[in-house]
This record gives C-alpha cells, structure tokens and sequence, in this order.
C-alpha cells in the first residue's frame, strides 16, 4: 500500500517468502507428485498456523512458479515446475534491454552454443543407430524446405531435441528448448525475418549427423561450432545492413536487430 512503511512492506515480503518455503517443503515432505492434490486452505492454514491471506498469496506467488496450480472451485495441485517462468523471465529480460544494447541476445545464443558444443561429444558416444535414423530422416525434410526456400524452424527444434535425447538427461532437453523458444520470441519480437538461407542451415545439420555416424567426436564437435558461427556470422551481416556495424564476435551471435518494429512480447 502507498501509505504503508517500507519496513511493514519488507516484513510481508519475508513471511510471504516463508509461507512459499513452507508449502514446497510440506509437498516434499509428503512425496506428492505433479497433478497430486495439495491439503486445502483450511488444512494450510492449521498446519502452517498463518492465515487464510498469508496462503492465498503464497499459493499465488507459487502458481507463477508453476509449482502449484490453482483449479478455482476444485483445489489446489502440484504444479509440473516447468521452466516456463524462466523463458518468460528471459525473454522479457532480453526485450527490455536498449535497442542498442546488443550484449542480450548474444547471451543466449552464447549459453546454448556451450551447452550444445560440450553435449554434442556426449552425444557421439551415445546415439544410436535408431537415432541417428531419426536425425537423418529430419535433416531430409530441411533439405527439401531448403530448396524450396523455406524456413524451417520447427524442424530445427525438432532436431536439436532428438540429437540430445540419448543422453536420457531431461533437465539438459528442457534447457536447450528453453534458450532455443527464448531466441525465437526475441526474434520474432524485434521483427527479425526468418531463416534467410535455409539450404545452408540444412547443410550445417547434416554435417553433424554425418560426423556422428562416422563415430567422429572432433568432427561432431566441429560441425556444431561451425553452425553456430554460422548463426553469429549472419547476424553479424543482418546488424551492419541495418547500419548498426559488428561490434565483435561475441555480440554477432545475437540474430534479431530491428529499429523499425518496437519489441513486443510474443
């Protein structure tokens, strides 16, 4: 409230704060899985010893955590605790830097370039035969976009996410999708045109399957390099056609620079 003392302000923050503690640790404690249904307010109230407010706003607070959802009129259930907050908190992060500001893409495409780069030896020891079948049959369907000059983004996520999934690491497949739908928002937000070359954007995919079906880990390793200085590389020429110049080529790994169009959340 306007009127209200900063320190009355920071002590709700803290109890608030604790109560969400409380509840994450009661979920913990009684093992209870995604979708399970939590105790309910009153049951909260008794067990927590705080009021019906102080849970309310700590259920809120967890919902936008995704670690509950709230079903007004059946209850409150354990969220699924995706990374969803996370993209959205990226993401306008990335926005709302300056338009001239062109460290904040580059970030992202800095993380997955490390994730990827480093995972992808992982990868060549572990994919199987199965697998690189799949990965062959979906740089295929890039190609024959490729030649009719289209874009194919979700081909390309599609890719990325079979390429790691014979890691069985979950966490690694969510992170990647995560930076991977951050980079495409900001994209699309800052009005960045698709895929300008999509035939050399196959060419670079199918130069890792290739790699890894050879059992060659410099070589998956390398291919993968060079498709993300690929990308830095065609962002470095979209940002200096715009007149904006290359800074370095740690800031050309970031491909969405629009002065035109104001940045909008996708």
């Amino acid at each position: 409230m306007p009127g209200q003392p900063r320190n009355s302000r920071t002590s709700e923050g803290s109890r608030n704060s604790r109560i969400q503690r409380q509840v994450m640790q009661l979920i913990i404690d009684r093992r209870l899985q995604a979708g399970a249904l939590l105790p309910t307010e009153a049951e909260l109230m008794e067990d927590l010893g705080v009021s019906r407010n102080s849970v309310r706003e700590a259920l809120k607070a967890l919902q936008a955590l995704d670690i509950v959802q709230i079903r007004h009129g059946y209850g409150t259930y354990v969220g699924q605790a995706s990374l969803t907050p996370l993209i959205d908190g990226l993401t306008f992060r990335t926005l709302a830097r300056h338009d001239h500001d062109t460290g904040a893409l580059a970030e992202i495409l800095q993380v997955r370039e490390v994730l990827e780069e480093g995972l992808i030896r992982r990868v060549a020891a572990t994919v199987s035969e199965g697998e690189l079948d799949r990965l062959d049959a979906v740089v295929s369907r890039m190609e024959a976009a490729g030649r009719s000059g289209r874009p194919f983004p979700e081909l390309d996520r599609e890719f990325h996410e079979l390429l790691y999934a014979s890691l069985g690491n979950d966490l690694v497949l969510q992170l990647l999708a995560a930076f991977w739908t951050v980079f495409r928002r900001v994209n699309g937000a800052r009005g960045r045109p698709d895929d300008p070359s999509p035939e050399v954007t196959a060419r670079w995919h199918r130069d890792i399957v290739t790699a890894l079906r050879a059992r060659d880990v410099e070589g998956a390793q390398r291919a993968m390099a060079v498709h993300f200085r690929g990308i830095e590389a065609r962002a470095g020429r979209d940002r200096q056609g715009r007149g904006e110049g290359i800074r370095g080529a740690a800031e050309a790994g970031q491909e969405s620079r629009s002065a035109a169009t104001p940045p909008r959340l996708a």
